[in-house]
């Protein structure tokens, strides 16, 4: 039997794959229906997987790439948190091109066989000086 922690990565890297081929039901499919997701662009919070559905079908129109690094994992029971970070690039429905490195913190539970994400916090370091994103930052 596979670790939970293994598990867990799985779940990550299938989640990868499902943003590359734009699979977005598959991608839905690693989120509980109750989902709370914050995102790095507005509005406050998503509630549920039918507003997670409408962020997503926003992302890229073109090629999406998501490479984790730095995966941490902790479990206890039927739950898990992991942080990470992702560097993730494509091209915009608006236009830009963007490759930049995200901060992902996410919470699962285990119900019967799968794991889902039943939150996830997406963030950007921000220079509070300037209040942008320092373009530069890898890890």
């Amino acid at each position: 039997m596979a670790s939970r922690q293994s598990e867990i990565s799985e779940v990550l890297d299938r989640r990868s794959e499902a943003i590359r081929v734009k699979d977005l039901e598959l991608l839905l499919s690693f989120y509980a229906p109750d989902v709370i997701y914050f995102d790095i662009v507005p509005p406050l919070q998503y509630v549920g997987s039918a507003a997670l559905r409408g962020r997503f079908q926003e992302w890229f129109d073109g090629p999406i790439g998501q490479d984790i690094h730095h995966l941490t994992v902790e479990t206890s029971g039927d739950l898990a948190i992991t942080s990470m970070l992702i560097r993730a690039g494509g091209a915009l429905k608006n236009g830009p091109t963007v490759d930049r490195w995200v901060r992902s913190t996410s919470t699962f539970r285990r119900s019967s066989d799968s794991w889902q994400i039943t939150h996830e916090h997406v963030s950007l370091p921000v220079n509070l000086e300037t209040g942008t994103v320092p373009p530069d930052l890898t890890p």
